[in-house]
């Protein structure tokens, strides 16, 4: 048998937040060979120990770059325009598989319609539950699901406080702020459990779900917590609709709000699951305080608009 430092790693969306994690993780454990694929790998040659060309439009090009590899990390991009997930995916597990690859780790997310008796369609979240299955039934010698988190590092991007009406510098979003319902975790450490999982197949390589989770909060105590560091955030609730209307994202994410609201982000007692991937990851993923205290800057900044 291969020991692990023989073992080669293929890991799509190499330059990515998640797939960048993985490949920064697998390589600080020094158990593995990692194989970076990339749209374009002449600007990334010192990504990984290999950097190969790949594209998951052109399934034509999986092949050669799953070729020898022992597993394989795969997740796709919902927001890129004209991404076909489902395609996509679907591809890269057959390519995989005709390839030989040994044990297949997919980013997957809740399954939102099935969670809530199909009340609420949040089709960045369930899109990708839909591939679970195919994974399940390539006949990999292992498959893993992880489950990445609401970031946190979206509260200084796509979600950063932006000043309001009143002149405060905060949220206004479609949410119950006292209702603790969000997962959240630091991205970058989603990696740990990946490279865990690829370590430890024999625990986390037999069809089981992953998430990584650093904290579960209200968006109050989001804000309580910032507020404490000497931010001075505010949060206002707004209607569903209205926010629905503010930009093209806005009516998805509104439902995701209000499926959170209702079910929570992993959308049920998640506890057992949470403990065997902190356990595969090796350790506890950081809390929000630390990060934040860590990320944010300071109050001088966020109070002259430094937020946008």
């Amino acid at each position: 048998m291969l020991s692990n430092n023989e073992k080669l790693i293929a890991v799509i969306g190499a330059t990515g937040q998640q797939g960048g994690a993985v490949v920064r993780a697998l390589q600080a454990s020094s158990q593995f060979k990692v194989r970076a694929l990339s749209r374009n790998p002449d600007k990334h040659r010192e990504l990984a120990d290999e950097v190969v060309k790949a594209d998951l439009d052109r399934p034509e090009t999986l092949s050669a770059a799953f070729e020898g590899a022992h597993g394989v990390f795969l997740v796709t991009n919902f927001w890129e325009e004209g991404t076909d997930e489902l395609k996509q995916a679907t591809g890269a597990v057959r390519a995989a598989k005709d390839a030989g690859v040994k044990h297949f780790v997919w980013s997957t997310l809740p399954v939102v319609e099935a969670i809530s008796g199909g009340k609420f369609h949040v089709p960045h979240f369930t899109g990708k539950a839909k591939i679970d299955r195919i994974v399940k039934e390539a006949g990999f010698a292992n498959h893993t699901f992880v489950i990445a988190p609401f970031y946190y590092q979206n509260l200084v991007g796509s979600l950063a406080p932006q000043k309001q009406a009143d002149g405060s510098v905060g949220w206004a979003l479609p949410l119950d702020p006292d209702v603790r319902c969000i997962h959240m975790g630091d991205i970058t450490e989603l990696g740990n459990i990946v490279t865990g999982a690829f370590a430890h197949p024999d625990e986390a390589g037999n069809g089981e779900y992953l998430p990584l989770v650093g904290d579960f909060m209200s968006f109050n105590e989001i804000v309580g917590t910032l507020n404490r560091q000497g931010h001075k955030f505010s949060f206002k609730p707004v209607p569903k609709e209205v926010f629905a209307a503010l930009f093209p994202a806005a009516a998805e994410m509104a439902e995701t709000f209000s499926y959170l609201q209702a079910h929570t982000y992993l959308g049920s007692d998640s506890r057992d699951r949470i403990a065997l991937a902190n356990k595969i990851a090796g350790g506890r993923p950081t809390k929000f305080s630390p990060w934040a205290r860590a990320n944010f800057q300071a109050k001088e900044q966020s109070l002259q608009g430094t937020y946008k």
